[in-house]
């Protein structure tokens, strides 16, 4: 899912996503953002809107 998909369906992750300093681009997530960085993004992210790994599904 592209950064600015996610703050379209998740206007409440924006900080989250300016913190990670991720550009508000429509490519993905992967694309942007380092491999490294990627895992702590994503957690933060679905905390901010109360997801888990029971609530997602593999590649978005």
């Amino acid at each position: 899912m592209s950064p600015e998909a996610i703050i379209k369906v998740w206007g409440e992750t924006a900080d989250v996503l300016k913190k990670y300093n991720v550009p508000l681009t429509k490519e993905t997530l992967e694309t942007v953002v380092k491999s490294e960085i990627l895992p702590s993004l994503l957690q933060e992210l679905n905390l901010v809107v109360g997801s888990s790994t029971t609530t997602c599904i593999e590649g978005g």
